[in-house]
């Protein structure tokens, strides 16, 4: 991808597909990692979800570590993991570690939600005190534990201290958006699935950006989706994977990735119709020359600093193809 564009991601969820398990989803996350390597995307980021058994990446640091021993040049990162679910510390000493084994290729993208359900979220924290009215808080601690230590300072992230990871925060709404411009750092709007408060956010975060140490201008990187294959109808039917899981999620039935099933948003109730068009506003569908022609679109209406692309595919084989087709119609 040698195209003077702004540059592409990825996000990986690592989906298990229905008929797969884990342990090919973490292959196939790998697989991916290497090949978007060669196509040239810039960065390759993982998830912090829990309980869903459609996604492998719960551990997110310890993939991030999986994909980064098993590539060379792209830089690999976390976005984003839900910082209430962890102590700042712990956090620093994971990401200091992934630094001092791959230096100069981590980022830590940080998200205030539970990345679960309330159940799931206590399960995990065993306390729900380290709640998100916590967040900018524990950002800052966070910051501060990566930062040089200080002669008398009795706690040190070690590996951590010191080291220069950089930091996103990611959000949906306005809230995140505040609080990296707040803070001078990047910014990682979650378009691909909520792109309801989006051209907002980008407006409060580019308005009210503070430079910093760390950043001294607004740089914006927005989520999308995108279903690229050899034909715009087949790439209609590989879309239909996610549509599913959207519908399952939020009737409460979320599990593996459902395998394409043709003509399926026709057939839904009007409600449900309404409710993952809206989801996946943000997405390209289709042949390389529709893909090219939506996310120049997308880019366009958004000024865009980077895209982080995702794609929710069922054959594994079918999502590699579709980030070929997207770096070589980005590329053209």
């Amino acid at each position: 991808m040698t195209s003077p564009r702004i540059p592409l991601s990825v996000l990986d969820l690592s989906p298990v597909p229905e008929g797969s398990d884990v342990s090919a989803s973490l292959a196939n996350t790998l697989t991916l990692a290497q090949r978007a390597e060669t196509l040239g995307f810039k960065r390759f980021w993982l998830a912090e979800h829990h309980s869903m058994p459609g996604i492998a990446s719960a551990a997110t640091s310890v993939v991030i570590a999986h994909v980064a021993a098993g590539t060379s040049t792209i830089r690999v990162g976390a976005g984003g993991v839900m910082l209430p679910n962890h102590a700042p510390l712990q956090i620093a000493e994971q990401f200091g570690t992934l630094n001092a084994l791959h230096p100069g290729r981590i980022d830590l993208g940080l998200g205030r939600a539970p990345g679960s359900d309330q159940a799931t979220a206590r399960a995990l924290r065993r306390t729900l005190s380290g709640d998100v009215d916590s967040f900018p808080n524990d950002v800052m601690e966070l910051m501060h534990w990566f930062a040089p230590a200080q002669p008398d300072q009795r706690v040190i992230a070690v590996p951590g201290e010191g080291q220069d990871v950089p930091i996103w925060i990611l959000g949906s709404s306005l809230y995140g958006a505040q609080l990296a411009a707040h803070l001078g750092l990047p910014y990682a709007f979650a378009s691909h699935f909520a792109p309801g408060e989006m051209h907002r956010a980008l407006d409060v975060y580019r308005r009210t950006f503070r430079p910093s140490e760390r950043l001294a201008a607004p740089h914006v990187m927005l989520g999308f989706n995108v279903f690229a294959a050899d034909t715009d109808a087949e790439a209609r039917d590989l879309f239909t994977s996610i549509q599913q899981a959207f519908v399952n999620l939020r009737t409460g039935k979320p599990g593996k990735l459902p395998r394409p099933l043709p003509g399926y948003a026709e057939a839904l109730d009007p409600a449900a119709r309404a409710m993952i068009d809206q989801a996946l506003a943000c997405s390209a569908v289709g042949s390389a020359e529709t893909v090219r022609s939506r996310l120049e679109a997308f880019v366009t209406d958004t000024g865009a600093d980077e895209v982080m692309v995702t794609s929710q595919i069922w054959d594994p084989a079918a999502r590699l193809r579709s980030f070929e087709i997207l770096a070589e119609a980005w590329a053209a």
